[in-house]
């Protein structure tokens, strides 16, 4: 038996269906989308599963930007966007479409 955490992953897999629909975002903004269809994750987790799935070609990164901005850790912040990877296989959750077809109207 394989030690550390299997591969598979449903937060992954949900992330991959979110970007699906969305086509691109940045981590903050997936993180709002998932907790506003699935059970509550830490933006952490978000962001572990970003780096994992775009080490295993699920994601990739679309690109980076810089803003300008008054934050708490400095005059700046950078938001990686990322898109889905070749590897990525998603299954058109419905869940996800609602959410992002309502989104969409507003």
């Amino acid at each position: 038996m394989k030690k550390g955490r299997p591969i598979k992953s449903e937060i992954r897999q949900n992330v991959v269906e979110i970007l699906h629909f969305i086509k691109k975002a940045y981590g903050y903004e997936i993180y709002k989308i998932y907790t506003a269809i699935f059970p509550k994750v830490t933006l952490r987790s978000i962001y572990y599963h970003l780096k994992k799935g775009t080490d295993l070609g699920e994601f990739q990164v679309n690109k980076v930007e810089k803003e300008k901005g008054d934050y708490s850790w400095g005059g700046e912040a950078e938001k990686i966007y990322y898109a889905l990877g070749p590897n990525a296989k998603p299954t058109g959750n419905d869940r996800v479409r609602e959410y992002v077809e309502s989104r969409q109207k507003q």
